[in-house]
């Protein structure tokens, strides 16, 4: 994830977000998503890179785009997770 393009954001910041993000319940689409992981036998440390990785995708785009943090694309990807095809896009 740390790569030239977006050094702005570590693994660790996302790690960090999505980590408050559970600890403040919001948004709710986060701490489902890693419950429904964690029940379905992901380890949860996986389960949060994955959820890192979905945030990264809205990130980038505010910070390369100019854009809104697109919340109902974000809760797409979660909802996707395991599933990260839609990294390829």
């Amino acid at each position: 994830m740390d790569t030239e393009q977006d050094s702005y954001m570590t693994e660790a910041t996302l790690i960090e977000t999505i980590e408050n993000q559970i600890a403040d319940g919001e948004p709710r689409k986060v701490k489902e998503t890693l419950m429904r992981l964690v029940m379905t036998g992901t380890p949860r440390e996986e389960a949060i890179q994955w959820m890192a990785c979905a945030l990264a995708i809205e990130v980038s785009d505010v910070m390369e785009n100019n854009a809104s943090f697109n919340q109902a694309r974000y809760a797409q990807h979660l909802d996707a997770l395991p599933n990260l095809d839609w990294m390829e896009d």
